[in-house]
C-alpha cells in the first residue's frame, strides 16, 4: 500500500427510523436560523418535509427554506443559496436528499463566507475556501456518498462544465434506511449503479497490486449486487435497503481509496456528458462503464481480471478472457436492473454532443490507460 495519513470527520447516524432522534440531538445546539434545503417535490408529497419543519420547531429553530435544488445542481443555484445564507444570518444548514442536494449545500456552505468567486478560487488561482457554515445532512437517496465528504459536482451552465468542487464536510450524517421510501425505484437503482461506479472507479485505480483496501472493496461491490437483485425482486426489503445505504457510505468515507490513487475517468467523462445533456448520472455512468473497461484490457488486465473472479464469478481459459468475461457480466447486470447502455435510450442522440464532452472532459492520472480524446470520442460513439 501507499503510505496515506488518515482522519475521518463525519459523525454517522445508521439505522430505520433514526432520523428524528439524530436531527433533534444534533440541532438543540446549532444556532436558532436554520437554512433547510431539498430537491423537488418529494419530499412534501411524503409528508417528510412537514416531519422535520415539526422536528425543528420542537428545537427553537426558525428556518428559512432553500428548495428546488435540481439534480445535477448549477453554479447559478449555489449562488441563489450563499444569499439566502447571507440575508438570513443562518447558522447551520440541513442538506435533505441526495448526492445534488448535499454537494450543492457544500459550496453554499462556502460561498457564503467568501467575497470572491468559488469557482475562480479553486480553478483560476488554486485556493480552497477555509471557513464555512456548519451543516448536516439527511439522506433520502443513497448512492452518491455526498453526505461522506467534501467533495462536489456542480454544473457550470455559463462554461458548459460540470466538475469538482470542495466545500464543507458535515459534522453529522443520517442514514435511515426508511426515507429512500420516498424515491421511486428507477431513481434507487440509478443510485445504487453510482456507488458500484464509484467502488470500481477505485478498484481500478494504481498501483495494480491488490491491497487490504481492494479487498474490503470487492466485498462492498458483491454486497451491492447481492442486496440491489434483493430489492428489486422486494421493495420492502428494510435489510437490503439498509445495506445499501451503508455501502454507498463505504465506498465514498475513504477507506476503500486508502493507498490507492483512484482511476475515475468514467465519471469525468459522464460529468462532461451531464454538462452538455443534463443526463441522469447513474444511467450515463451505466452506458459507458462495459466498453470503457473493453478498451482497459491490456492495461488494467490484472484488476479486471480480479473483479471478474471475485465479484461476477466468471473465468475464462486466459486473462484477457477472463477480463472478458467480467466486462459481460457487469453489462448483463446493467441490463437486468433496468439501466440503459446505449445514449438513445436516454434521448441522446447527437453526436457533435459527445464529441465536445470527450473534448472537455479531465482526463485523469489514476486511470491505468491514459486515454486521448479521440478514444473518448469513440467510446462514446460506440453507444450511440
Amino acid at each position: 500500500m501507499d503510505k496515506f495519513v488518515y482522519q475521518y470527520p463525519v459523525r454517522q447516524y445508521f439505522g430505520k427510523g433514526c432520523a428524528e432522534e439524530a436531527i433533534k440531538e444534533e440541532l438543540k445546539n446549532a444556532g436558532e436560523n436554520i437554512l433547510l434545503a431539498y430537491g423537488g417535490g418529494s419530499l412534501k408529497r411524503t409528508g417528510l418535509y412537514d416531519r422535520i419543519r415539526s422536528w425543528l420547531a420542537e428545537c427553537g429553530k426558525c428556518v428559512t427554506d432553500f428548495g428546488g435544488i435540481m439534480p445535477n445542481p448549477t453554479y447559478r443555484k449555489v449562488q441563489e443559496g450563499a444569499r439566502l445564507v447571507r440575508e438570513n444570518d443562518i447558522d447551520f444548514i440541513l442538506a435533505v436528499g441526495g448526492g445534488s442536494v448535499i454537494d450543492c449545500c457544500k459550496i453554499v456552505s462556502a460561498q457564503s463566507r467568501l467575497d470572491e468567486d468559488i469557482w475562480d478560487m479553486w480553478y483560476d488561482h488554486h485556493r480552497l475556501p477555509t471557513d464555512f457554515v456548519q451543516m448536516g445532512a439527511v439522506v433520502t437517496a443513497s448512492g452518491t456518498g455526498a453526505e461522506q465528504n467534501n467533495g462536489a459536482v456542480i454544473t457550470h451552465e455559463e462554461k458548459k462544465l460540470k466538475q469538482p468542487l470542495f466545500g464543507a464536510y458535515h459534522s453529522f450524517a443520517v442514514l435511515d434506511s426508511d426515507l429512500t421510501r420516498t424515491l421511486p425505484m428507477k431513481q434507487v437503482i440509478s443510485g445504487v449503479f453510482d456507488t458500484l461506479s464509484h467502488c470500481m472507479e477505485t478498484y481500478m485505480g494504481k498501483p495494480q497490486a491488490t491491497n487490504l483496501s481492494d479487498e474490503i472493496n470487492e466485498a462492498v461491490m458483491r454486497n451491492v449486487v447481492k442486496n440491489l437483485r434483493a430489492l428489486i425482486a422486494n421493495p420492502d426489503d428494510d435489510f437490503a435497503r439498509g445495506e445499501l445505504m451503508w455501502a454507498s457510505a463505504m465506498a465514498e468515507s475513504g477507506m476503500l481509496k486508502l493507498g490507492k490513487q483512484t482511476d475515475f475517468q468514467c465519471h469525468m467523462i459522464e460529468h462532461a456528458v451531464g454538462a452538455y445533456t443534463d443526463c441522469n448520472h447513474g444511467q450515463g455512468l451505466a452506458v459507458i462503464h462495459p466498453t470503457l473497461y473493453r478498451r482497459m484490457i491490456g492495461y488494467g488486465t490484472e484488476k479486471l481480471v480480479r473483479m471478474a473472479e471475485t465479484v461476477w464469478g466468471v473465468k475464462g481459459e486466459t486473462a484477457e478472457e477472463t477480463a472478458a468475461r467480467g466486462i459481460d457480466a457487469l453489462e448483463s447486470f446493467i441490463k437486468e436492473v433496468g439501466l440503459p447502455t446505449h445514449w438513445s435510450q436516454m434521448g441522446i442522440t447527437d453526436e457533435s454532443v459527445l464529441r465536445a464532452a470527450a473534448d472537455t472532459c479531465f482526463l485523469m492520472p489514476g486511470c491505468c490507460k491514459q486515454f486521448s480524446r479521440d478514444e473518448i470520442f469513440e467510446i462514446l460513439k460506440e453507444r450511440m
